[in-house]
């Protein structure tokens, strides 16, 4: 079974290869623009492409039994149709249910014919880095909406789940709401990070235009967006799944855990 695994050096694909070696994948083909820069490891099949150039993809798709699909919304309908029509039996794709952007992803696989599942990840650990700046530079995080919680979830939790999916039967037709294993405030995010550098960290909330402006320094025309998501959540806090724990057998990584073994984002 040959498996191909798209957007293979991003932060998520790259450890969707890792994950997959881990577990004995022996015919996992790698996407990826530069090879020679991938520094993929040996056993690793490379195939030169883009998700965003499709006249790339031909090769890759070639022989492919089962693929993960990166989150990219330009090309997904041509990219999809080209999967189908090379005989790829199974797309496992990183999306995003109704409410988000990411949905016109969900319905391109779907409207492909080829069996499909969708992983719908919260939010990723490594946003935490937006407040890195900050914390360099002192002890005082300056942000909106302290009181917003989420369950952030681990990249390599998300691979773990995508590479079980990859392998084994029984997950087609289905969508896998991805969280971490805590449902955490932004200001308790901040106090972790803190313990991880042996440091007190204090959150002093903006108000909502100041949020915006302080995080359009580092997220641009997205800030808006980022911060409108952060004040619908301190009334209605997003729930933790067990699906992680489900599928990979074992609870995923916890805030605190992601933050130690990240601190050097925050030195």
């Amino acid at each position: 079974m040959r498996i191909l695994v798209t957007g293979a050096t991003g932060n998520v694909g790259r450890l969707v290869v890792d994950e997959l070696l881990a577990l004995g994948a022996t015919q996992v083909r790698a996407l990826t623009i530069n090879p020679a820069r991938a520094a993929l490891p040996p056993r690793v099949e490379v195939a030169r492409g883009y998700l965003g150039k499709p006249e790339t993809l031909p090769a890759a798709l070639e022989g492919v039994d089962r693929m993960y699909l990166a989150p990219l919304l330009e090309t997904v309908r041509e990219v999809t149709g080209m999967a189908a029509a090379a005989g790829v039996r199974h797309i496992v794709d990183l999306a995003g249910g109704e409410d988000t952007d990411w949905r016109p992803i969900e319905h391109a696989v779907e409207a492909s014919g080829v069996a499909w599942t969708h992983l719908e990840a919260g939010e990723f650990m490594l946003n935490a880095q937006l407040w890195a700046p900050q914390i360099r530079a002192g002890d005082v995080v300056r942000d909106g909406y302290p009181t917003s919680a989420n369950a952030p979830i681990a990249l390599e939790d998300i691979a773990r789940v995508a590479a079980r999916v990859l392998l084994e039967d029984g997950h087609e037709g289905r969508t896998y709401v991805l969280t971490g294993p805590q449902t955490l405030t932004r200001a308790e995010k901040v106090r972790e990070i803190g313990r991880a550098l042996g440091r007190g960290l204090v959150y002093e909330e903006l108000d909502h235009d100041a949020a915006v402006a302080a995080l359009a320094q580092v997220m641009g025309e997205y800030a808006g967006w980022y911060v409108d998501g952060a004040a619908a959540l301190v009334d209605h806090p997003q729930p933790v799944t067990g699906t992680v724990e489900e599928i990979i057998g074992r609870r995923g990584m916890t805030f605190a855990e992601w933050a130690a073994k990240n601190v050097e984002l925050f030195r």
